[in-house]
């Protein structure tokens, strides 16, 4: 039992410096994404059962894909403003 809990701590830990690291890039700012992730993280922090904490690892990570997908997005719209301007569009 004292080896799973391990296993799950050190993904919780990999997963918040995966966020801290994805958050660097948020709109609303790097700060503004700290605070926010430090307050979740710490609201489950008691949580004991392996279960809940694995689904709580499992909506992390989907926290994760959404932030890439986000920036990806961004990365594109902005590739996109810059090859393709208002003048080449043909309507």
């Amino acid at each position: 039992m004292k080896m799973a809990n391990n296993s799950l701590r050190g993904e919780v830990l990999n997963l918040y410096k995966n966020l801290l690291y994805l958050g660097r890039d948020y709109p609303k700012g790097a700060d503004y994404f700290k605070r926010r992730l430090k307050n979740v993280f710490l609201k489950n922090k008691d949580v004991k059962d392996p279960e809940k904490i694995k689904e709580l690892i499992g909506r992390g990570e989907f926290v994760m894909k959404e932030l890439e997908a986000l920036y990806f997005l961004r990365k594109y719209r902005a590739m996109k403003q810059r090859y393709y301007s208002d003048s080449n569009k043909t309507n």
